[in-house]
């Protein structure tokens, strides 16, 4: 048996009738969420077939990196999607200057012909780990806003919606307050589920402000745990975390019901976030960016009151083989939860 043939009759054995019940039910898959598969793939020289992989999933749906270049290539990959009956999401580059937005124009062409209606940007790193004071950050946030600038008359001409992930950079306030200035249809965000918390939000406390600009979401679940310096996070299957999956999920299909929820169940270790550090607070800026003691008090005390039920995800130490068998085994988990629980 072929390592495909495998795993799709592991699929079809833990979740039977898997791409029945889901297909065409808004869960889709993220590379994140395969990157051990994706990395043993790389080093083998070889192609991750990510639509293939999705479908066999039962999944009805992929983001995934940039379009194909050719036109034979852009009508062989819309003619797969459609057939496995896959929604797809690429990830195309902004322009960071005026010289480069002919070929942003360019990606977000062969994106639309490709099948997307949507593109993903996750346009920063963590910002508590990427720089060193308040100004490096708003200068970086500043040329987030221009790339964008950039980027929307591309978009508005090519009826292409840009979703913008908060992605550890912006905390949700910022992010939706420069989403209302932009003022395009045309942009909106990718909400992430869970990133928010390493910025000393709830989960709540981002949906709230994000979920009325969101288009796809990154779908995610967050387990907890202290540190010396702070706190843990980490991507936990679905259930398992402090994340009310459900109403977020049931309140965005309310608004959207074809909205695309993408599995982002990343088989890493935990994150550091290292909140009693004077690093992590050298980009916040009490008029300009803050953190107020009141949400890092709310943070810290979801740390305290809800401790892992079962330990971390972790693969340090484990073989490649290893590694991928826990991601397959995490992202199962998640689906079967998301069928069962979320309708999804």
């Amino acid at each position: 048996m072929t390592r495909r043939q495998l795993m799709a009759a592991g699929s079809a054995a833990l979740y039977p009738s898997a791409q029945a019940q889901s297909r065409g039910r808004g869960l889709g898959g993220s590379p994140t969420a395969f990157s051990h598969r994706i990395r043993a793939a790389r080093e083998a020289n070889q192609e991750f077939d990510i639509l293939e992989h999705c479908h066999e999933l039962g999944l009805s749906g992929t983001e995934t990196f940039r379009p194909p270049a050719t036109p034979e290539a852009i009508s062989n990959y819309r003619r797969k999607a459609e057939r496995y009956g896959l929604r797809v999401i690429f990830n195309v580059p902004l322009p960071k200057t005026s010289s480069e937005v002919a070929a942003f124009d360019g990606g977000v062409k062969a994106a639309r012909e490709a099948g997307a209606d949507i593109i993903h940007a996750a346009m920063t790193a963590r910002r508590y780990e990427e720089f060193d004071t308040f100004a490096a950050f708003k200068q970086n946030f500043e040329l987030c806003r221009r790339m964008v600038e950039l980027a929307e008359p591309v978009l508005r001409k090519h009826r292409m919606k840009l979703a913008i992930e908060n992605h550890k950079g912006w905390r949700s306030a910022e992010q939706a307050a420069w989403i209302r200035r932009v003022g395009s249809e045309w942009v909106g965000v990718c909400f992430d589920f869970g990133n928010n918390l390493s910025l000393c939000e709830t989960p709540a406390q981002t949906f709230e402000n994000l979920e009325p600009y969101t288009l796809f979401c990154h779908l995610k679940d967050m387990g907890l745990d202290h540190y010396r310096d702070g706190f843990l996070l980490s991507e936990v299957p679905f259930g398992r975390g402090v994340t009310d999956l459900r109403a977020m999920v049931a309140a965005l299909r309310k608004r959207d019901p074809n909205m695309l929820f993408c599995l982002e169940m990343i088989t890493r270790d935990p994150l550091r976030i290292p909140v009693f550090t004077d690093k992590y607070w050298a980009t916040f800026d009490d008029s300009y960016s803050p953190l107020p003691a009141r949400d890092l008090a709310r943070v810290l005390r979801l740390v305290r009151d809800n401790p892992p039920k079962f330990p971390l995800p972790r693969v340090e130490g484990l073989s490649a083989s290893q590694r991928i068998k826990a991601e397959d085994d995490y992202n199962l988990q998640c689906i079967g939860y998301a069928r069962k629980h979320l309708d999804l």
